[in-house]
């Protein structure tokens, strides 16, 4: 009996498995480092599962840790405006309905995102949102659980370079949209403005200011002269 998966099925749950496996170690840093800062063992499982915002929360327990709840709700909002233009891009993705809506945006990060707009037939794009975001979701909260249990067991996610998982995916899934001149353009833009602005501004803000490599869209490009 053969399988009715093509290649491109067989490839997106191998990646969707790969990536589930990162987000246990990184989910379970977070819960170990919750409760190394001695919060309340409810503080993790609340915020991965009413907040699931992966750096955002690592950056809000350390300030709720230091007695800033009011910086870590505000900087929060700021790391995830990224959100409303993400959202913007997927929202005929998720669908009209108002459930969908609500609980695909919850489900909506960074890598999600990614993953769906590597797919080009928009009925793919549909089933990779909802199977990568409900996957991350799902092994986010299971590597919260194993952290909380282990306690400050994991440690912190650079030790093993765990935070560098991530972004090294989101470059090697936008690596075939750099192929067109203008893409690549604006991404450089955005990328110098983010490690320029990195060392002097809040953390969040360089993200929010590399939309600003937009503009590059604007710029005369040279055209090659016909011989």
């Amino acid at each position: 009996m053969t399988s009715s998966r093509t290649p491109a099925d067989r490839r997106l749950l191998r990646d969707a498995a790969a990536i589930a496996a990162a987000m246990v170690a990184v989910g379970a840093s977070f819960g170990a480092i919750t409760i190394a800062y001695d919060l309340p063992t409810w503080v993790p499982f609340a915020m991965s599962t009413l907040v699931f915002a992966g750096g955002a929360q690592f950056l809000a327990v350390g300030l709720i840790a230091a007695g800033n709840p009011v910086a870590a709700i505000f900087a929060g909002l700021l790391l995830n405006a990224r959100h409303l233009p993400f959202g913007l891009t997927v929202s005929e993705v998720i669908g009209p309905r108002l459930r969908d809506r609500l609980i695909g945006s919850h489900l909506m990060t960074d890598e999600v995102v990614a993953f769906t707009l590597a797919e080009q037939d928009p009925s793919r794009r549909r089933r990779t949102y909802w199977l990568i975001g409900v996957t991350l979701f799902t092994f986010w909260n299971i590597g919260t659980l194993l952290g909380v249990l282990l306690g400050g067991a994991a440690g912190d996610p650079a030790t093993l370079g765990l935070d560098a998982a991530f972004p090294a995916g989101l470059i090697a899934l936008i690596l075939p949209s750099l192929r067109d001149r203008t893409t690549r353009r604006v991404a450089l833009s955005g990328a110098a403005i983010a490690v320029l602005l990195t060392p002097v501004v809040p953390a969040g803000l360089p993200v929010l200011c590399a939309l600003a490599g937009l503009a590059a869209v604007f710029l005369p490009s040279r055209r090659r002269k016909d011989p």
